[in-house]
């Protein structure tokens, strides 16, 4: 390990995620040398604290990631495309939040718990899976070593966060509105830019993302081509649909699972899920004990409770997954993948 350190560059420092990732770089302690704080040249000038010290965002240029080593991206897919190549001409390796390369097949997308392998054959890029994709797949990795996985049915429960800054102060100004019985004009949800934007405050909307030409959105077919990709499943069965929530922060997932056996119970997964790496296990009928999203804002793992045997398939189960969006389904998963490219002396 390189005990001085490593200089690091993060780009989209100003965004929610940006933000998550140096809180989540300073909790960690993570060997930084040298820090570069980057942006869109509109966020640019802007000071941002770190370790008690103040730094100045500069705007992202090719020239930004000279001397860099670990580079985190989350400034949106265009922006990723067009430095994330520059980044690694100058010999950094980057670890890409944004969906702009996580199917390409010369990039590894990774989350650590589940094929950290991975990043062995990475050739400068590093994609973050999608966050709904990232808590479910931790949570279903040991079920799948042990007893092997056919199906998943996914029906996710998907916090405005996942929209961004906008989309919160929308579900705000909404409630605030309906409850005093204003009038007001939805502007972000489901897809900012649009034909058509819907209330989300006190409703449930069953779109996140584009339709694609098969009737799934953009996010649900993220969610089912990329579990195929990190768990190496080309053949698995499954389908997905997405729905934002009026939540700010935290994702659910209820998820129906058909495993390769019949013989398994429910305490054979409570064994395997209380020590699996970065799942909490939270089911208990008797005292009302199961995951909700307001209970894990701020926390690493993925909660996983309300696991049922399915009463008409002896190898079907039904889980509920929950996970702070923001921290496990992107910044926390992201210097995650820093940090097992440090143990496995790939920087």
């Amino acid at each position: 390990m390189n005990t001085n350190g490593y200089h690091v560059a993060v780009l989209g420092a100003t965004g929610a995620v940006g933000q998550q990732m140096l809180q989540t770089l300073e909790e960690r302690d993570f060997p930084i040398s040298k820090l570069t704080l980057l942006s869109s040249a509109r966020s640019a000038g802007k000071k941002v604290m770190f370790k008690g010290e103040e730094y100045e965002v500069q705007a992202a240029s090719p020239d930004s990631f000279k001397g860099v080593q670990i580079a985190l991206f989350s400034a949106g897919g265009s922006v990723s495309k067009e430095f994330a190549p520059e980044a690694v001409k100058h010999g950094a390796i980057v670890v890409d939040n944004t969906s702009a390369f996580r199917m390409d097949e010369n990039v590894p997308l990774v989350v650590p718990e589940v094929n950290e392998e991975d990043l062995n054959e990475h050739n400068g890029i590093i994609a973050n899976p999608n966050c709904s994709t990232i808590q479910m797949v931790v949570a279903l990795e040991p079920l799948r070593q042990a007893h092997g996985l056919n199906k998943v049915i996914v029906s996710t429960y998907q916090a405005v966060s996942g929209s961004g800054a906008a989309a919160i102060e929308e579900l705000k100004t909404q409630s605030e509105a309906i409850l005093k019985g204003e009038e007001f004009t939805p502007e972000i949800l489901p897809v900012k830019g649009d034909k058509k934007h819907f209330q989300i405050a006190f409703n449930a909307i069953p779109q996140i993302d584009k339709f694609e030409e098969n009737g799934f959105t953009f996010e649900e077919m993220k969610m089912m081509n990329e579990t195929k990709k990190i768990m190496h499943m080309s053949n698995l069965e499954i389908a997905a649909t997405c729905v934002r929530i009026p939540v700010e922060t935290g994702h659910s997932e209820s998820v129906y699972i058909e495993l390769d056996s019949d013989s398994v119970s429910v305490l054979d997964i409570h064994e395997l899920l209380k020590d699996a790496p970065g799942v909490t296990l939270q089911d208990d009928p008797l005292t009302q004990t199961y995951p909700m999203p307001a209970d894990c804002v701020g926390k690493n793992d993925v909660f996983v409770g309300r696991i049922r045997k399915d009463p008409d398939r002896a190898n079907g189960f039904h889980l509920w997954i929950v996970s702070d969006n923001l921290l496990k389904g992107a910044a926390w998963n992201s210097v995650q993948i820093a940090e097992s490219l440090v143990k496995l002396k790939l920087v």
